[in-house]
Order: structure tokens, then sequence, then C-alpha cells
């Protein structure tokens, strides 16, 4: 979907349209080119429908102006938000300001606790008025992180997930941090979940990141597990190990999203978890992202 579709019509939406393309344009010849994935004949792009941005990355900028920031975020050319925090504000808060700027959510962190207890009902009602189609378990507790920790969270998601369907929505989904991928007995926790788990019922939002943290490959699970990954948490790696804007890391996108439709993935959710500029590292990554072939 075009940025100019997108912001919709009328003079807002031509504003935002137009804010949308120069901007990226501005921010993308400050940039350097795109890694590409093989030769330099790479045609395919993300679908700007699916360039969004995980809302923890601007929780600051939201606490101050929670509409104000996702105005931002559409001017600069974003379709799609995971949201990360509500800031005082209920689901249908959230919904009428994402209205406003047509930004659409995508999906929702919610705690494990609350998915597996007794707010799960609320917890999908809530992705219904926010319009969003996934739950997303954002970390599982620390004393869960043994095989058969991870083995009994797998029978939650099953579970879980099996109630997301009935509710008409997506599967579940669980958001990767490096310890994740820790390797007990040979065997890496997470793939525990991802081979112990229903795939029409569970599913991932990979972080990229830390994926490659903890050692692992995300395009090889993409082509192992195929359509489980309906949304990544797109992050890029500084020299030293932190954490980058997406583009100017060490991380090779291309290569990576090389395999992304075998992964099915739908969803591209920029994220950095300590931004010195939110809006910043907003506009440089909708760039890089934007201007990417592979």
């Amino acid at each position: 979907m075009t940025a100019m579709k997108r912001a919709g019509t009328g003079l807002n939406g031509t504003r935002r349209a137009f804010l949308g393309t120069s901007m990226g344009l501005a921010a993308a010849l400050g940039t350097a080119l795109p890694a590409r994935a093989g030769d330099a004949s790479g045609c395919r792009r993300i679908p700007r429908g699916g360039i969004g941005m995980h809302l923890y990355t601007m929780r600051n900028a939201l606490a101050q102006d929670f509409a104000g920031t996702l105005e931002q975020l559409a001017d600069i050319g974003y379709a799609t938000v995971g949201v990360s925090g509500r800031h005082g504000n209920s689901a249908a808060d959230i919904r009428r300001m994402l209205d406003a700027v047509d930004l659409k959510a995508v999906l929702e962190h919610v705690a494990y606790d609350t998915l597996k207890g007794s707010g799960l009902p609320q917890a999908l009602e809530d992705l219904h008025t926010l319009g969003a189609k996934w739950p997303v378990v954002p970390s599982l507790p620390g004393a869960l992180h043994t095989p058969d920790g991870f083995r009994e969270a797998a029978r939650q998601f099953n579970r879980i997930g099996q109630a997301s369907r009935d509710a008409g929505l997506g599967p579940v989904l669980f958001h990767n941090h490096g310890t994740d991928h820790v390797v007990v007995d040979g065997t890496s926790l997470y793939d525990i979940l991802v081979t112990e788990t229903d795939p029409h019922l569970v599913g991932f939002e990979l972080d990229v990141y830390w994926a490659a943290k903890g050692g692992a490959d995300p395009a090889t699970y993409f082509v192992r597990h195929r359509r489980r990954f309906p949304a990544l948490h797109v992050k890029d790696m500084a020299p030293d190990g932190g954490f980058a804007d997406v583009g100017s890391g060490t991380l090779d996108f291309a290569a990576m999203f090389d395999h992304a439709r075998e992964g099915g993935v739908k969803q591209w959710l920029v994220e950095h978890d300590s931004p010195t500029d939110p809006f910043a590292t907003a506009r440089n990554s909708y760039a890089y992202l934007a201007a990417l072939r592979y």
C-alpha cells in the first residue's frame, strides 16, 4: 500500500503522504544504501503496508504525547504499529488515536501471566477493540527458563492460541530474547516452543537482533519452520553488540529477508530498545526499510 493511499484523502491525508515521502527521501539521502543479498539485481521489497513501528521504541515520547507521537509516525510513512504499553489509555482510546492518523495496530504485547490466567478473555476483547490480530507474549518468567519450563509454556501457548482462534483472532505469538536461545542438554529452549506447539495456534514474533545475539540464524528458522513467523522485530546490532538504528549496524537484513516469504512474514516492526532520539531512529529505520531491495 503506498503512503498516499494509506494516508487517505483530504488535506490531512495529502499532508501526511507528502511528509512521509519527503522525510523518507531526505533520511535515505543521509543513509548508506541498503545491503543486498546476492547480486545487485534484487527486486523484492517490503510492502509499504508491512513497515511498522513497535511502540516500545517510542515509549518516552508516547508518555508525553501519545496522539502526537502516532501522528509523527504516520507522517514518516509507517502503516502499522505493535502496541506495547498503553500509558494510561484504554484500548478504545488508542484505537481512536490510530484511526485519526490512519495507522493500524496489528498486535499487542500482553504479559504471559495475564494470558494464561483470568485476564485472557479481556485481553482478546481488547485486541478486537484495537483492530489488531495477534496477542503476543513478550517474554517468559525467568523461572521457566529450563527445558521443562519451556515445555509447560508450550502447553499453555497451545491453550491460549486456541482461545485466540476461537475469538476470531490469529494465533498467539511469542517474542524472543537472547536467553531464549540457550542450549540445554543439546536442545535450544526456543526450539522447544517451535516444535512442541501447534502451528495453527502458535506463531512467533521473531526479534532478529536477539536471535542473532543468542547465536540463532533467523533465515534458517524461516526455511525450516515455514509460515510460523508472521511478524518480526527489526532491530539492528551495533559493532559493539549494542542497539543501532535499522540499516546502520552489522546485521545483513537483505540476506535475512530473502527467506521472509517462506517464514510467512507479514509485518516488519522497527524496534530500538534505547534510542537517543526515537524520532530520528524512526525516520532512519523507515527510510532504510522502504529503500531495501533483496
